[in-house]
């Protein structure tokens, strides 16, 4: 015997319905989906996953070009790189150097530069009626291939001031000529500007739209309340728009790990080795200097770097959080 109600009669006891609810089954795994996910799989099986535990077998071996597997040597290739190698890392010294160290330059000061200046463009073009034009300025240099890009600034960064635009505007005063990149001292920061340089549009674009989705209001609201400018900036825009912003430094350090083009065409990781970074250690080691193993060593310290960054943005994402 059941209750009635509106619904329809209702088991006594609270014994659920022979049939499951229809989300549930809705819910159910439907063969067909595997025909349509599988050429993502096998893609990702091919250009992903194999190429990863390859690498991480030859990372064992010492990789000898044309017997690659012929003599295994463990955690060798990693111990000489990260204990051995000064080149790679060297903290015998103050401030460190290396290609490890030279890495982390440029995730602290690209990605934070990079950030700033095109939250910063982002702001003053939305107050301007120009702000495509601004917009469409500052995106120039993300359209040059980053080749064509270090070409350019090896001309810019020229010592002879017939050629070098910098040390052409800083000859009247008495100064220079300066060579840029062939002095261990300034080489880094050369390279960081024109990344900078070349990624300022980028960041700039993706923060502007970040900001068309902030109401109006709780702008206009905060400036009756007396905010000034600069809290309103850092009290309202800057945590409504740090999702977005971390999706960009994460894309951003992704790019600076890999980082190899830039290096190879304006320095050649020079002078002697002060400039070197990781991806760029990684071709040395592999191909010029025909360890393999050593060469995929280094490869698989990029994905060990790259794993946490990954994992946090996926979990940012799932989260829905924007502090």
């Amino acid at each position: 015997m059941g209750i009635t109600s509106g619904a329809g009669p209702v088991p006594v006891g609270g014994q659920a319905s022979a049939k499951p609810p229809k989300a549930y089954r809705e819910r159910r795994f439907n063969p067909i989906t595997l025909f349509f996910i599988l050429p993502a799989l096998l893609l990702l099986l091919v250009f992903l996953i194999y190429p990863t535990i390859y690498t991480l077998a030859l990372s064992l071996f010492r990789g000898r070009q044309g017997s690659e597997f012929a003599e295994f040597v463990g955690l060798r290739n990693y111990e000489h790189l990260l204990f051995r190698d000064p080149n790679f890392i060297n903290l015998s010294t103050f401030p460190p150097s290396g290609a490890l160290w030279n890495n982390l330059l440029w995730i602290v000061f690209y990605t934070g530069f990079v950030i700033f200046l095109g939250l910063v463009i982002a702001v003053l073009a939305s107050r301007v009626r120009y702000e495509s034009l601004i917009k469409s300025i500052v995106f120039v240099p993300m359209a040059i291939a980053a080749t064509a890009l270090a070409v350019i600034w090896r001309f810019v960064y020229s010592p002879d001031p017939n050629v070098g635009l910098i040390n052409a505007f800083l000859q009247p005063f008495g100064i220079g000529p300066i060579p840029f990149l062939g002095t261990p001292e300034l080489v880094n920061w050369a390279l960081i500007a024109v990344g900078i340089w070349g990624s300022v549009g980028f960041a700039t674009v993706i923060l502007s739209a970040a900001l068309k989705s902030i109401p109006s209001e709780i702008l206009e609201a905060a400036r009756v309340d007396g905010a000034s400018e600069r809290q309103i900036f850092t009290r309202i825009i800057v945590p409504m728009v740090s999702l977005p912003m971390s999706v960009v430094a994460v894309t951003l350090i992704v790019n600076v790990i890999k980082l190899f083009d830039l290096i190879l065409v304006m320095t050649s990781g020079g002078p002697g080795a002060t400039s070197r970074v990781i991806a760029y250690t990684m071709y040395v080691e592999a191909f010029p200097g025909g360890q393999l193993g050593r060469g995929a060593a280094v490869a698989m310290i990029m994905v060990i770097l790259l794993l946490p960054i990954m994992i946090y943005n996926v979990r940012r994402f799932r989260t829905g959080a924007v502090t």
